[in-house]
C-alpha cells in the first residue's frame, strides 16, 4: 500500500493511494477501528464528511476518498458508469488491505455503494444509505436543473434544498460550500453516470445489513425512495429525520453518528 503526500490542500490531510488504475485522494483515520468508508455526493469530494467524522467514535476507522473527477484523484478523461465507480471502491479496499468494510454513502455516493453491494457483495459488511435513492428516475426535475447550473449558481441555489431554516441560521453557507468546482467535462461525466442509476428491481439482492437515514422533507431525494428501499432491501431499517432536507449528514451529524455507532456496535462520542 503506497501513499503519497500532495501539496496545496491545507483543509484536510492531502494523501493519495494507488487503487487499481487510479491515483485516489484519501483521508484515512488509520488504526484498528471498525472500517467505515464514507462515499461522497455527486458535487462534493472526500472533505464532505468533516462534520460527521467529528462525531464518530474513535472505535470507527473513518475513510473518505475522492471518486473519479473529484478532489485530487487522477483518472483518465473518459466516460464511466456507476458500475465503474463501484469497481473503483472495491479496488480501494484492495489497496487498503481490507477484505471487507462497512460502506456509507450520501446522495450520489449512496448510489455508488448500492452498486458496490450488488457487484461485490463479499466486500460489504454493511451499508449506511443517507439521503439517497435506488433510482435517478425518482428524483424531481430540480435535480436536473441543478446539474445544468454553473458551479456558482448551484452553490447559491442549494441552500434551501440542503438545510432547514433553523439549520441555515446555524450553518450559514457551510453546506453549500461542500460543493466543489469541476470543469464542465468532469461535471458532465459525473452527471452522465448518475442519470442511468436504476436498481429498484435489484434491491432484494442486497444481502448486507442496511441502515437507511433520510429526511422526511428531502427535496432532492424524496422520502418515498427511503420507504421503497426499506421495503425491498432485506434486513433494512430506516431512521427518519423529521423535516430533514438533503444535507442531513451535516445538519444532524451528531444524532446520525449515534445511529451509525449503534448500527455498527460502536457508540458515538
Amino acid at each position: 500500500m503506497a501513499m503519497h503526500q500532495v501539496a496545496d490542500e491545507p483543509a484536510e490531510p492531502a494523501t493519495t493511494i494507488r487503487a487499481g488504475d487510479l491515483e485516489v485522494g484519501i483521508i484515512d483515520d488509520g488504526g484498528s477501528g471498525v472500517p467505515l468508508v464514507l462515499v461522497h455526493g455527486g458535487e462534493s469530494d472526500r472533505t464532505q464528511y468533516a462534520t460527521l467524522r467529528s462525531h464518530l467514535d474513535p472505535g470507527i476507522r473513518a475513510i473518505s476518498y475522492d471518486q473519479r473527477d473529484s478532489g485530487i484523484t487522477v483518472n483518465p478523461p473518459v466516460p464511466y458508469t456507476m458500475g465503474d465507480l463501484a469497481d473503483d471502491l472495491a479496488a480501494l479496499l484492495d489497496a487498503l488491505g481490507l477484505q471487507r468494510a462497512h460502506l456509507l454513502g450520501t446522495s450520489f455516493g449512496g448510489a455508488v455503494v448500492q452498486h458496490t453491494a450488488l457487484r461485490h457483495p463479499e466486500r460489504v459488511a454493511s451499508l449506511v444509505l443517507i439521503a439517497t435513492t435506488p433510482s435517478f428516475a425518482l428524483c424531481p426535475p430540480n435535480v436536473g436543473e441543478l446539474f445544468d447550473m454553473s458551479h456558482d449558481d448551484r452553490q447559491k441555489a442549494v441552500r434551501d434544498f440542503f438545510v432547514t431554516p433553523e439549520g441555515q441560521a446555524e450553518l450559514h453557507n457551510r453546506a453549500a460550500q461542500t460543493l466543489t468546482y469541476r470543469d464542465p467535462d468532469k461535471a458532465d461525466r459525473r452527471h452522465d453516470a448518475a442519470r442511468p442509476h436504476e436498481v429498484r428491481d435489484r434491491l432484494g439482492e442486497i444481502t448486507a445489513p442496511t441502515l437507511i437515514v433520510h429526511g422526511t422533507a428531502d427535496l432532492l431525494a424524496p422520502y418515498s425512495a427511503a420507504l421503497l428501499m426499506r421495503e425491498r432491501i432485506p434486513n433494512a431499517r430506516l431512521r427518519s429525520i423529521e423535516d430533514g432536507r438533503h444535507a442531513i449528514a451535516m445538519e444532524f451529524a451528531k444524532p446520525i453518528a449515534g445511529y451509525i455507532g449503534e448500527f455498527l456496535g460502536v457508540p458515538a462520542t
